[in-house]
């Protein structure tokens, strides 16, 4: 004997609700994640952009101390290619403390009398800028924040997507509850199931993000 018309009615209407229930709670979650990375997506962008400015000065700060540097080296060629000794150990005396190891190890090798030896100071691993390192350090982690607000992006899109489908499965379970064909109602029923039980299982693979 086949089920009454009303009791399958009330099966239909039954299931159509808890998946529009469980819909609507899905989308408003997925429109709240989505607004948590944007949110996210905000903070690593403005920290890498600070990180971009912290590197941009302590690069320009070295770039100062190099051309301070040249300059130096400069004149203390020009001093002990004239031979003057005093003139010569004043610059030397008075390099800057990062620059003075380059110096001296650059003057031990002997340029003049080995080919082997470093064309100028500044290439030699002695020589080294703290202010150019903290620029470096700077700019690799403006790059890390960088990548994760891009990460971030792509989190709040999948999650605007899932809140998209999710009122698409609303709307498949919405219609179902309103037409008279049992056909009909079956087919936008499962529909609206399919997608929401898709959707969902893509979702549980999303992380989370929340802010009390």
């Amino acid at each position: 004997m086949s089920e009454p018309r009303s009791g399958r009615l009330a099966r239909f209407e039954l299931i159509a609700t808890i998946v529009l229930a469980l819909a609507t709670v899905a989308t408003a979650w997925s429109s709240y994640q989505a607004s948590r990375w944007n949110a996210e997506q905000a903070k690593a962008a403005a920290g890498a952009n600070a990180l971009r400015i912290v590197s941009t000065k302590a690069d320009a700060i070295a770039n100062t101390e190099t051309q301070i540097d040249v300059s130096t080296f400069t004149s203390w060629v020009d001093a002990y290619a004239h031979n003057d000794t005093r003139l010569a150990s004043f610059y030397l005396a008075h390099a800057r403390p990062e620059f003075e190891p380059a110096l001296e190890a650059w003057i031990a090798s002997r340029p003049l009398l080995n080919p082997r030896a470093a064309r100028t100071p500044f290439v030699m691993p002695q020589y080294r800028l703290a202010a150019r390192d903290e620029a470096q350090r700077a700019d690799a982690q403006a790059a890390v924040l960088t990548a994760r607000a891009l990460r971030d992006v792509q989190r709040s899109t999948n999650y605007i997507l899932c809140a998209v489908l999710f009122a698409a499965a609303l709307f498949f379970a919405g219609m179902s509850a309103r037409l008279t064909s049992t056909t009909m109602r079956r087919t936008l029923l499962a529909i609206g199931v399919l997608v929401f039980l898709a959707t969902l299982t893509w979702l549980a693979t999303f992380p989370v993000s929340v802010s009390i």
